[in-house]
This record gives C-alpha cells, sequence and structure tokens, in this order.
C-alpha cells in the first residue's frame, strides 16, 4: 500500500511517498522505502488563495504521478495564533479534498500518535522524532528538510496504524 504522508501547512508543506518493501524481498532494517520527499514552498508575496491554489496543483501533481492509496495527514493541534491554525486548517482542507477527489483513504494521525509511532513516546520533542525518522529510514542528515520528514513520520504512523 503506497502511502502519501503530508504535514500540513500553507507556506511549507511536507510531502513524502512511502512504499512497503515487499515481503519477499530480503529486508535488512527497513520496512518502507521513500520514493519521493519535498518540501513545497509558498510565496508570501502570493494571495493566500493563489497559494491555496498551488497546494491544490502539487497535491493533484504528486497523486496523479505516484499513485499513492491512501493520504496520511497530521490532524491540527491549537496554538496561540488563531490566524495562522486557521490558514493550515484551509490548506489542510485543500490537501484532504484533492486527495478524496483522486479516491485515497484518508488517515489521519494526532502529533501524539505521531509521536508514539516514530519514537514510542507520545512527548517527543521535535529532535527526537527527526532524529528517529532518519534512524528508520537511513535519511542522510545532509537532505530533507524538518517538513519532509514529519511527512514520512506521518507515512511511517499511517504504515503502523494500517498494518
Amino acid at each position: 500500500m503506497r502511502i502519501l504522508g503530508i504535514d500540513p501547512g500553507f507556506e511549507r508543506l511536507g510531502i513524502a511517498i512511502l512504499d512497503p518493501i515487499p515481503r519477499e524481498q530480503p529486508r535488512e532494517k527497513h520496512n518502507h522505502k521513500i520514493i519521493f520527499s519535498e518540501c513545497f514552498k509558498t510565496s508570501a508575496k502570493l494571495e493566500f488563495s493563489e497559494r491555496l491554489c498551488l497546494i491544490g496543483e502539487e497535491v493533484r501533481r504528486i497523486i496523479e504521478k505516484y499513485h499513492p492509496e491512501v493520504l496520511a495527514i497530521e490532524t491540527l493541534f491549537l496554538n496561540t495564533n488563531q490566524k495562522t491554525v486557521m490558514h493550515v486548517a484551509e490548506a489542510r482542507g485543500v490537501v484532504v479534498y484533492e486527495a478524496r477527489k483522486a479516491g485515497l483513504k484518508v488517515f489521519e494521525a494526532s502529533p501524539p500518535q505521531i509521536k508514539t509511532a516514530t519514537t514510542g513516546y507520545g512527548r517527543a520533542n521535535k529532535e527526537q522524532i527527526i532524529k528517529m525518522v532518519r534512524i528508520l529510514e537511513d535519511i542522510d542528515n545532509s537532505k530533507k528538510s524538518d517538513d519532509e520528514l514529519d511527512a514520512v513520520a506521518i507515512a511511517l504512523t499511517a504504515f503502523a496504524h494500517l498494518r
């Protein structure tokens, strides 16, 4: 089952496509492989509605190119900046819409679920999550943004829950 992991945002959108490694193949230490990842960015100089449109187009392009079966996306957490939360919620809505329109199942995970799935500890900090994702997927330290790695963590959480 190919999974599209998304770390939602309107300025930066973490995107990762993960495939399971077939059981017939000899396993090393990994059960999945990263097919694609990126941090998709939109410019603050654009109108917000244009940024949402660009996010939708990018998600649609990724779905059409990689044909995932499941969208794994983080649920929102509340912070003190209500404007930011509302914008992230709108960007998240565009992503879910594009995924459902393409026939993908949607798996939603809360930040504590993602932390538990990747580190074994529901209150892990950002650095602990990033370190474990790099270990679990053998990702080179010189590449991958935090947003990309968060998208990988979200996809890994979906694999853990959907098996």
